[in-house]
């Protein structure tokens, strides 16, 4: 089911989109980041999020002046039509999400958190990534919801998370979020037209230099399929 975030939208367009992805679309949930997984099943995983949850979170932000980013689904349909997306992802300093107690923690690693708020499920990237902080400090913009201003990603920022994303999501074997992510980049890239070479030079410090070379690769061939399109689209 392809939708969007439109201009202006109110912060319950998020509730509704998060609301439909757990009652139609499949589990983003369990295929997220955090690659070890065993917890015990959480019965309030099947909790519809209300529209307060959502403007409660993204009203604590604000009026706590918590330094963060929105990214992943919610982000991207900012941008591109995309898919429904089970929760909201944030990029955030540890320190940022202790401003935030009334999210509570149900799993953590080195670099990433899962955790919710009311019924809401919210994963967030930690700063203590050295990747995720050059995202936080040089790839963001603010985006006006009918309620208040959400900071969020650009498409650059975007583009340089999945990017990141892909050498780690191969090894493990996830040809399907292998797939979206490519998607996602693909939408970006022909929707916003970013330069990509300096992202992929931003991500040499980052990653190992046989990944940047399969990187390059990727890229290359997502630049094409953007190229046949362009030429098939024309009248």
């Amino acid at each position: 089911m392809n939708v969007t975030i439109a201009p202006g939208a109110s912060l319950r367009r998020i509730a509704e989109i998060v609301r439909n992805a757990m009652l139609r679309g499949p589990d983003a949930w369990k295929g997220g980041s955090l690659p070890e997984r065993n917890v015990k099943p959480n019965p309030a995983d099947n909790l519809l999020p209300t529209d307060r949850d959502v403007v409660e979170l993204f009203t604590l932000l604000r009026e706590r002046a918590t330094p963060y980013l929105l990214v992943g689904g919610i982000a991207m349909l900012r941008y591109v039509e995309g898919r429904n997306t089970e929760d909201i992802d944030l990029l955030m300093s540890l320190p940022s999400l202790k401003q935030l107690p009334e999210i509570s923690i149900e799993e953590q690693n080195e670099y990433f958190i899962r955790g919710r708020i009311g019924n809401v499920r919210v994963k967030v990237l930690l700063t203590a990534n050295a990747l995720f902080a050059e995202v936080k400090q040089g790839f963001g913009t603010t985006h006006r919801f009918a309620e208040l201003d959400v900071s969020t990603a650009t498409p650059e920022g975007l583009v340089l998370l999945k990017l990141y994303a892909l050498p780690s999501l191969y090894r493990q074997g996830l040809f399907d979020r292998v797939s979206v992510y490519e998607s996602d980049i693909a939408s970006l890239l022909q929707r916003h037209r970013p330069a990509v070479e300096p992202l992929l030079q931003r991500l040499q410090p980052h990653l190992e230099a046989g990944d940047l070379h399969e990187l390059r690769g990727i890229v290359r061939d997502i630049e094409a399929r953007i190229a046949r399109f362009e030429q098939l689209k024309k009248p």
